[in-house]
């Protein structure tokens, strides 16, 4: 069982920090006012739009400034500060690993 928690919070970690990477890559995109239409562009939109949506319904664009991909950067990192580091302790104290 505490190989399966390890497993788990490695592939939260991971899967987490690659989607704070679109995130990142997405608002630099969106700096070069980029095709609509390019797969690459649509893929990050499809991906990145049902978290950022959420987000700018509750702290709307400022002056033009949108903060949400701040905001949902800023929770991720939080999420694996916090939780999945806890997990993964967990995991390895069940192991015996500490």
């Amino acid at each position: 069982m505490a190989d399966i928690i390890i497993i788990f919070a490695k592939l939260s970690d991971f899967f987490l920090q690659l989607y704070m990477f679109i995130i990142i890559v997405r608002a630099l995109i969106s700096w070069f006012n980029p095709n609509p239409f390019h797969p690459i562009v649509k893929f990050l939109n499809r991906v990145t739009d049902p978290i950022l949506y959420r987000i700018r319904a509750v702290i709307p664009p400022a002056g033009g400034l949108d903060l949400s991909p701040i905001v949902v950067i800023f929770v991720i990192f939080l999420i694996r500060k916090y939780i999945v580091i806890s997990v993964l302790e967990l995991g390895l104290r069940l192991k015996g690993g500490m």
